[in-house]
Formats: structure tokens, sequence, C-alpha cells
């Protein structure tokens, strides 16, 4: 005995029934009437609905040749455990992550080979002169959080980065309406009309980044995005000289998973930018294919400032090739009462003079 097929309402989800008096289907919750064979074609699309594929064939494998790492050195702090690299002449320093001092733990092993780097183009007064701006205007600021001794403390650090490439095949379908209202007579009238959207195509995705860091949150690195990629080269010692280099501890297979989210949220908004002409727009079904993807492992120059105010770690990030600066900053709690009491104070004189004006009147 054949097994009865059971149709699902696109616009409300509901079971839909066939209705002889206007011999079409029909849901009886929402009322929405649909031929038979456009029925039958949506539901077919929704079954053929295809997953993710979100797999990498690549990863780098870079090595360091004879003899090139014998300048570098590696610093722990006994702190936050951070680890960075630097050449051997580097005196001694502070950890770019706490601010506490560093050891040297002893020659570079462990790190696979960067096989680019982009080389500072903003120096450290360029930093600190950014740093200072960012501070200006900010009145809740508390006055010793801007002391000159804590932008000096301001560091050069290469951020570990995988960059990835990869081909994306992808399908996204939409649940879109039209709302048309008119007026007859003593009666109002709204009709909505509901569409299923399919968007599908290629993309060609380049030096998507992902941070390597664990000890770099990632909202911070990605909001002094963009680097550009095309001023990258050839990575060679020679580029560490007077900076530090963040060993990373996230591997090119765990950062996939953050590349995977980017990609295929971007993919899916770079589909969605081409649905337009309609009241609403929800997304209600999407696959991402990948094919061709490679990663590999660049160095990136980044200004650091991590400071502790008032028991509290606040972190600064300037891109080194940009300019680009985000950061946290702590709130001086006094000012912050005074600029309430300040507003309700405002507030409450305006009420007083909204109130008797309308006595007057």
């Amino acid at each position: 005995m054949a097994e009865l097929k059971e149709y699902k309402c696109p616009c409300c989800g509901g079971v839909i029934e066939f209705d002889t008096e206007s011999q079409n289907m029909k849901c009886p919750y929402c009322d929405t009437e649909f031929e038979a064979e456009a029925l039958e074609s949506f539901a077919s699309d929704v079954e053929s609905d295809g997953k993710d594929d979100l797999k990498w064939d690549t990863v780098p494998d870079g090595e360091w040749s004879e003899g090139e790492a014998d300048g570098l050195v590696s610093y722990i702090c006994n702190t936050c455990g951070g680890e960075v690299v630097a050449d051997e002449n580097t005196a001694a320093t502070s950890c770019p992550f706490c601010g506490n001092p560093v050891i040297v733990s002893g020659k570079l092993s462990g790190m696979l080979k960067p096989d680019l780097v982009i080389p500072f183009k903003l120096d450290k007064e360029a930093a600190k002169a950014a740093l200072r701006e960012y501070y200006k205007g900010k009145r809740l600021l508390p006055k010793s959080f801007k002391d000159e001794n804590r932008i000096n403390e301001i560091k050069g650090v290469y951020v570990p980065f995988w960059l990835y490439d990869t081909e994306a095949n992808a399908d996204v379908r939409y649940k879109a309406t039209r709302v048309r209202s008119w007026s007859t007579g003593n009666y109002n009238y709204t009709e909505t009309s509901f569409y299923s959207v399919v968007r599908g195509g290629n993309l060609s995705f380049e030096n998507v980044p992902v941070d390597g860091s664990s000890k770099m949150a990632d909202e911070l690195m990605e909001s002094i995005e963009p680097f550009d990629l095309t001023e990258a080269v050839d990575f060679h010692t020679a580029y560490l000289s007077g900076y530090l280099a963040d060993k990373y501890d996230v591997d090119s297979e765990t950062g996939i998973l953050r590349a995977n989210e980017r990609i295929k949220q971007s993919t899916e908004d770079a589909f969605a930018s081409t649905v337009s002409g309609y009241m609403s727009v929800i997304p209600e079904h999407s696959s991402v294919r990948l094919s061709d993807g490679r990663a590999r492992y660049a160095l990136l120059p980044v200004w650091m400032l991590n400071t502790t105010y008032e028991g509290k770690t606040y972190s600064f990030a300037m891109n080194g090739q940009t300019g680009k600066l985000k950061g946290d900053l702590p709130l001086d709690k006094g000012a912050y009462k005074r600029w309430l009491f300040g507003i309700a104070a405002a507030v409450g004189a305006a009420t007083m003079a909204l109130t008797y004006l309308a006595w007057l009147l």
C-alpha cells in the first residue's frame, strides 16, 4: 500500500489539505491556496536541499631550513603563559599580553615557518599618537588611565594568522512576502503574497584571515581588519628584528572552523544582497560546498597594549599597516555618576518647565 504523502504549508508550516470547493490544495490554518503542481515542485525542492560540505584539502607544512632559525629565541611569560619569539639580540622585555616580565626559554622549536609576512609600516611613535588620539573626547575615561607610562608600554607584535583560499558553490532558499493594501467602501483589505526565492552560484575566497593565537581575542583582531595582503612578502627572519612575534597555539585545522563560519556568512550575505523588491525576506535553507581549499601561515603587524587597571585587563590593538585602532576602555565611576546626575537634573528641569507651560496654557 502506497504511503500517503503529507505536504506542509510553505507560509505557516501547517499540514495542507485538498479543498473540494476551490479544487486546490489549501492550508486550514492560514487559508493560503496552492496549485497541486506548484506545491509538488516546492516539496521536491525542499527534499533535495543539500547539506554544507566544508572540508579542506591542504594545510600548511612549512619547515625551517637548516640554521635559519638559529638567531631566534623563545620568551615565556610565567604569569599568563604567553610565548613570543624574537631575535637573540632583543633585550629583556615585558609580555605584550599581560605586561609582566618574560624570561628567555631557549631556542625556537615546534613552530612552522611562516609563508608570508606584512612588514610594519607604522612605527611606535605613530601607534602612541593614535592611542592618545583614541583617548581624546572620552570624558568618562579615568584620568590616571591616560598616563604616558601606559602608552609607552605599547609593543609591536607580529600576530600569527592562517590565510584560507577556497572555492564555494552554494544554494540558498528564502521565504519572501509582498503586501498589498486597498480600501473599498467601508472595508480595508490586505493581501499578503508568499514567494519561494532561490539563489545559487559560485564564489572565490582568497586570504580569509583567522587569528592563530588564543591570547588574541578574535573579535579584537577582526575589528582592525582588513590587512592589505597584496603587500605581503615572503617571510625572512630579518623582519623580526626589533619586534616580537606571537607563537601560534591555534593550529590551521582548528582555524578552519572559524574560517568556515566567516566564509558561510559571507556567502549568505552576498546572495541575500541580490534579493530585493519584497516586504520581508527570511532565509530558510542554505548549502555551502567548498573545494580546492588551502591554508597559508602569515605574520601580520599589530601594535598591542594590554594593561591592567583596578584588577581588570584592557586590550588595545592597532593595525601596524593601516593604523586602524580598536580597544576597550575603563569607566570613571565618579564621573559617570556625576554625568547621570546631570542628565537626570536636566530632564527634571525640562519636565517641570513643560508642566508649568501646560498649566499656563
